[in-house]
């Protein structure tokens, strides 16, 4: 008995000195690091979007390009930029629109009003879900929960000239006072 007792240490042992070895030549991964590891390796992207990572090493902060192929926003290239934080997945990644759009539920500083990424977060939620949630976003615009009420109350009153707005818009040109630049691909 003693001597199996002394093994099972020694090879504990063994097995520490192991780990503090690994440990000192590789960074220890946080758990938001994993968790979004393993979120990029399941990505299931639309045909229409792409993922960029200006730093490869940096998987916490990267980038969204949708395209849409349908809808008010269709050929217009739309640029997200998601920031993960150490508390992911408990909180949801901070996502703005780089991409400066006249949208009912997007303001023109790129804060998106997404219930997913807000009130409606969970841990069980992925990289993934915010991807289509934002897709969707650009699918269906919501008149009813807007950070651009001006887009809203023309969604809501005026299809028509929401829509001319939406074009004029993408192709680069002023709603107002405010100039958009070009973003049909």
């Amino acid at each position: 008995m003693i001597k199996l007792f002394s093994l099972k240490q020694q090879k504990k042992d063994d097995n520490d000195n192991s780990k503090d070895n690994n440990s000192q030549s590789s960074k220890k991964s946080s758990a938001a690091q994993l968790r979004i590891q393993k979120d990029i390796n399941e990505l299931n992207l639309p045909p229409n979007c792409e993922i960029e990572f200006p730093d490869p090493d940096d998987l916490l902060n990267f980038k969204i390009i949708l395209c849409p192929d349908e809808g008010f926003y269709c050929a217009g290239q739309f640029l997200f930029n998601f920031k993960v934080s150490q508390g992911y997945p408990h909180e949801p990644p901070k996502v703005k629109c780089e991409t400066m759009v006249y949208h009912p539920n997007i303001d023109l500083e790129g804060n998106i009003c997404l219930n997913i990424l807000r009130e409606d977060w969970k841990p069980v939620l992925t990289i993934n879900s915010l991807i289509y949630g934002l897709h969707y976003l650009l699918l269906e615009p919501n008149a009813e929960d807007p950070l651009n009420k001006e887009a809203a109350e023309e969604l809501k009153n005026n299809k028509r000239l929401f829509e001319q707005n939406v074009y004029r818009s993408m192709r680069g040109g002023y709603i107002g006072n405010v100039y958009f630049k070009r973003c049909i691909k």
